[in-house]
């Protein structure tokens, strides 16, 4: 990144928000914890069954971190130069037109944080049983883990931040010492990490290209800590800083973790598998593997549902501040939470975990997901073209190659989508429009409500 303040320019008046304690290290904790979720325990069971060079796998996995990367770069930029809460909803909204952003944002206020949320607790619920079985079915441990959670960011920001950080410190130093103990005590396959010929068959093949799209989905979650820029101190340079340290820690952890299944585990036993981690652990460490890696899970997972309790409410409580129809959920309590956003978010859960409906709800959600963060990073080029006069504290390093890999990556997974999920993408759609709708028949924003950069101006 670069950074940039053209000389004699002013910067776009803000309304005045009160600065919350949060610093560059929660808001980097936020986004790790985000995206280390059930994905990478999961996806090189599939990755493995037609890819069989390690070197090609771990690639796979470099890529999929570069290419968050570009669109943690890309963000930067907009979180530096349109510094609100809200993520897509605020970005879309000032950069195209507030009824595109509200479509971002009606979808990340219903569905888009609390489905993952349902998927993540219903998981902890498995894994919990898994480890103390007979304790109560997974189904009611994670309602108990989710509203528990709920109840902790209810209490109070610095509740929350406290409870957040010493979870995603855990879940990262769990990581880090099964790494090492794996490649301590692990028997060593007859695998190489170098690249040879055959590697190229692999690269420019279709799986591999199909593989990248289920790395990327592990990857999600690296731009979380711009749904609350509200609350983080010196928003323009901590935001961006932790983007990139967040994505960068996850990428060395998600090498680190399929270096160590590859080197440890014969790429027969997990093919085709769905908990590949599990499977590694015990050939690792025996039948108590398993244990160690469904607590490894386990314990995870209450990092990842407390970063999406956080942020996924953030989205409707700026949305609230805009549009009198949700000024409900803009009302924060004296320890500076959104509660009724907060509540919100956890009947939908809650309603999601019960129904069982949760997976429909993230296979049709991720092309809607996927077309928003598009639009976002197609935004910074946009801004550049239209608003060349735009402040801009953080530049894009590596603008335009930087944006263009994202949006060739993530145009390549909408295709996919579209193509092997066309009512499930449809269906997403279908939910924007939805949005689109409600927005139409809301009543006009509050007057002097922070309207943005229009790019007609």
């Amino acid at each position: 990144m670069e950074n940039s303040q053209p000389r004699g320019e002013k910067r776009p008046t803000e309304p005045p928000r009160k600065r919350a304690g949060i610093t560059t290290f929660t808001a980097s904790a936020i986004a790790v914890a985000d995206m280390v979720g059930i994905g990478v325990f999961t996806s090189l069971g599939f990755q493995v069954a037609d890819i069989t060079s390690a070197f090609s796998v771990i690639l796979l996995w470099v890529v999929g971190g570069v290419v968050a990367l570009c669109g943690a770069l890309s963000y930067a930029e907009l979180a530096a130069a349109l510094p609100r809460s809200g993520g897509e909803y605020h970005f879309l909204s000032r950069i195209y037109h507030p009824a595109v952003g509200f479509m971002a944002g009606w979808l990340s206020a219903t569905v888009g944080f609390a489905a993952p949320i349902a998927i993540a607790a219903i998981a902890f619920g498995a894994y919990f049983d898994g480890v103390l079985p007979g304790v109560a079915s997974p189904l009611w441990l994670g309602l108990i883990a989710a509203w528990a959670i709920a109840l902790v960011h209810l209490s109070g920001l610095r509740q929350g931040t406290r409870f957040h950080n010493i979870s995603t410190i855990f879940k990262i130093l769990f990581i880090v010492c099964f790494i090492i103990a794996g490649f301590a005590y692990g028997t060593p396959q007859d695998i190489s990490f170098a690249p040879s010929a055959v590697d190229l068959t692999h690269i420019s093949a279709a799986p591999f290209f199909i593989g990248l799209v289920f790395v990327m989905y592990s990857y999600s979650g690296w731009n979380a800590s711009v749904y609350i820029i509200d609350e983080v101190q010196d928003p323009q340079r901590s935001v961006p800083r932790s983007l990139l340290i967040a994505t960068l820690i996850v990428l060395v952890l998600y090498v680190g973790l399929n270096a160590l299944f590859l080197y440890t585990t014969p790429m027969d036993k997990m093919a085709g598998q769905v908990e590949v981690a599990l499977v590694a652990g015990r050939h690792i460490f025996g039948e108590t593997g398993g244990d160690i890696v469904g607590a490894l899970i386990c314990f995870g997972l209450i990092a990842t549902i407390s970063a999406m309790t956080w942020i996924g409410p953030r989205v409707t409580k700026v949305m609230g501040e805009d549009l009198p129809l949700l000024g409900v959920f803009a009302r924060q309590t004296r320890n500076g939470v959104p509660a009724a956003a907060i509540a919100l978010q956890t009947v939908i859960v809650t309603v999601l975990i019960l129904t069982q409906s949760f997976e429909k709800v993230v296979n049709y959600i991720q092309f809607a997901i996927t077309l928003s963060s598009f639009l976002a990073v197609l935004g910074v080029m946009v801004l550049r073209y239209r608003r060349p006069d735009l402040p801009r504290p953080v530049r894009t390093w590596g603008y335009p190659v930087t944006p263009v890999i994202f949006l060739l990556v993530t145009g390549f997974m909408m295709a996919y989508l579209l193509a092997e999920r066309p009512v499930e993408s449809l269906a997403g759609l279908a939910t924007l429009l939805a949005g689109l709708a409600v927005y139409a028949f809301s009543p006009k924003r509050k007057p002097g409500a922070s309207q943005g950069v229009s790019i007609g101006e």
